[in-house]
């Protein structure tokens, strides 16, 4: 059985802070022209390694902060729920990291798109949670409007 996820501001304010934090480090982490030449081969194929992965982990981490963002919209009063549940949903994570590309790229980049990967999955867990929470409340809803309907026979 799972908990509830009481998403309030504070827990945003801090995800977003840590995806801020990490997105800069990932910026920098996939900047190619400080990447030590190799073999003409291998710094070809590490090259092409280090823009797949830096595409999937920079989408992972641009989607987190767009989610981030729309929350602390809400938070702040400018947008509303109907506008949140509209469009501050997060998108299936779909691409993950390829392991023969992650083998020719430097430990502390892996790391980094470790850590990205953390950082979606808890956003995720939250997206499930405020998602579980919209679903009580209109199953709440729709059970007092038939309540209503049967009591005094009109609606629906």
């Amino acid at each position: 059985m799972t908990t509830m996820t009481d998403i309030n501001p504070r827990i945003v304010e801090s995800l977003y802070n840590d995806a801020l934090i990490l997105a800069d480090e990932v910026r920098a982490a996939f900047d190619l022209s400080t990447r030590p030449a190799a073999d003409e081969q291998d710094e070809d194929l590490t090259r092409v390694a280090l823009s797949c992965e830096a595409l999937r982990t920079t989408t992972r981490m641009m989607q987190a902060i767009a989610w981030l963002l729309n929350q602390r919209a809400y938070f702040n009063g400018e947008i509303s729920e109907v506008q949140l549940r509209r469009h501050g949903r997060l998108p299936k994570n779909k691409s993950k990291p390829d392991p023969e590309q992650l083998d020719l790229i430097d430990p502390e980049t892996r790391e980094l798109i470790e850590c990205s990967e953390l950082l979606y999955a808890r956003v995720a867990r939250l997206d499930r949670a405020l998602e579980a929470k919209f679903a009580m409340e209109r199953s709440a809803f729709v059970e007092m409007q038939e309540q209503l309907v049967q009591r005094v026979g009109v609606g629906g």
